[in-house]
């Protein structure tokens, strides 16, 4: 995928993940104006590969912020009322967050980090007829856990409630098939799984979520803000133009990788990535037996991402020593997020790595550790 093996295969953080030489090179182009029909065709080819990421047909809405502008976007255009936050990690609890920042009455469901929610304890809450909006992280980065949105959604949908994915970690690694699977709201980021750099966020709202905000009126303008209001985002994306100033060399970079996406196909990309989780659960199972440690990884198996592992560290090592004696091997891989910061890793093995480049990662940690 790059100019040679030795230009790509050093860096596996949990995003931003590594990016391909030739789509830097991409970012090095003149200047034109987004107003431009040379832009307009980048803008048209955009969109046609971004509906083929998150299988839909639906406008795909590309914000020049980070994942969490959407997710702010995402809650400030929902419907009103009471929201239920499904939280097992830090970005899931960072939603709930979000949501209580845009003035929403939260209440949250909280498992422990390592544990995926039940679709059915879901179901059972939502019951209760007190929600009109749910919130759930799909890929919860910082503990590697892979939520079910789909049925997570369909528990919703039964309840009356709106479901709002963040899968800024799963979205081009992780199978999410927005139309066929009849999600509401799904938003991601730039620089995990479609691996380019920071800067881009893209989401998708369904016929009946926009439907939900413009039955809302005048009354909902103000909630919903200028920069993220999602009737603007979609009128604009209908008109084949961006909403606000788009960062132009972002969106060449996006242009080249949807390309490559497309020509790899969504099935093949899904498989390469649960290869690599694959190759990692292995991995560790064979570090813990022949350290005989307690090396672990904290998603249970059949609730781990594709895209990112978190690993726990045997008991007395600290996850920066890990970290270090990796980088001086030449491989770059994360610490654990929030609570697991010092007795964790993460690796992040998504966007254009294979298991080939993965067993480079490996090698260096087994010898760091």
């Amino acid at each position: 995928m790059s100019d040679s093996p030795s230009d790509f295969g050093t860096f596996f953080l949990p995003g931003p993940t590594e990016v391909r030489p030739e789509i830097l090179r991409a970012m090095s182009r003149p200047m034109m104006s987004h107003r431009d029909p040379e832009f307009g065709a980048i803008f048209d080819r955009v969109q046609k590969g971004l509906q083929y990421v998150f299988g839909t047909k639906r406008p795909v809405f590309v914000s020049t912020s980070s994942g969490t502008g959407l997710m702010e976007g995402g809650i400030r255009n929902a419907p009103t009322g009471r929201v239920l936050s499904l939280v097992n990690g830090a970005f899931s609890e960072r939603f709930a967050h979000v949501s209580e920042a845009c003035g929403r009455d939260v209440e949250r469901f909280t498992i422990e980090w390592g544990e995926a929610h039940d679709p059915a304890e879901v179901s059972r809450r939502l019951a209760t007829g007190k929600y009109s909006v749910v919130t759930v992280a799909h890929s919860e980065t910082s503990s590697g856990v892979l939520n079910d949105v789909r049925a997570i959604a369909r528990a919703a949908h039964e309840a009356g409630a709106t479901c709002l994915v963040d899968s800024v970690s799963g979205v081009a690694g992780a199978e999410l098939r927005f139309d066929d699977w009849e999600m509401d709201y799904v938003f991601t980021g730039s620089q995990k799984a479609i691996a380019i750099p920071p800067g881009l966020a893209f989401a998708v709202a369904s016929d009946g979520y926009m439907q939900r905000l413009r039955a809302q009126g005048s009354s909902g303008s103000e909630r919903r803000g200028a920069y993220f209001d999602f009737i603007e985002h979609e009128e604009q994306v209908l008109a084949g133009q961006a909403p606000n100033t788009p960062a132009i060399s972002l969106y060449y970079a996006l242009d080249l990788q949807l390309s490559s996406i497309v020509t790899e196909t969504m099935q093949k990309r899904w498989l390469r990535h649960l290869a690599m989780a694959a190759r990692m659960s292995i991995w560790v199972d064979e570090m813990a037996a022949s350290t005989h440690s307690d090396i672990a990884i904290l998603a249970r198996d059949g609730h781990r991402s594709p895209t990112v592992s978190t690993i726990l560290l045997p008991a007395g090592i600290r996850s920066g020593q890990v970290t270090g004696l990796a980088a001086d091997r030449g491989i770059t891989v994360g610490t654990g997020y929030g609570k697991l910061k010092d007795s964790s890793i993460r690796i992040g093995h998504m966007g254009d790595h294979t298991v080939d480049t993965l067993e480079r990662c490996l090698a260096a940690v087994a010898s760091a550790l």
